[in-house]
């Protein structure tokens, strides 16, 4: 059964946690289907990088503030590291 969830003033939703959780969905978008778009045409060696460097910005807000920030840039450092390596 999924929880539900009372928002402010009287909205009361079922929220699924674990396939449509609030902090992946913005604006009516899905982080994933922005991941996929994103990474398309991306190889495998920098497209894990960049998909974590989304996510981590994507869901800042809404779920562990700074943390996400640092976690988005660990992972944009480690996507620039190797993009430097593959384009010498």
């Amino acid at each position: 059964m999924k929880p539900t969830i009372t928002l402010t003033g009287d909205t009361t939703f079922n929220h699924d946690q674990v396939n449509n959780p609030v902090h992946y969905n913005h604006s009516g978008i899905e982080c994933i289907e922005a991941i996929e778009a994103m990474t398309e045409n991306m190889s495998g060696a920098t497209s894990p990088h960049a998909s974590n460097v989304l996510k981590y910005l994507w869901r800042h807000e809404y779920k562990n503030g700074l943390e996400d920030l640092e976690k988005a840039e660990w992972y944009l450092s480690r996507l620039k590291k190797r993009y430097k390596e593959i384009h010498k």
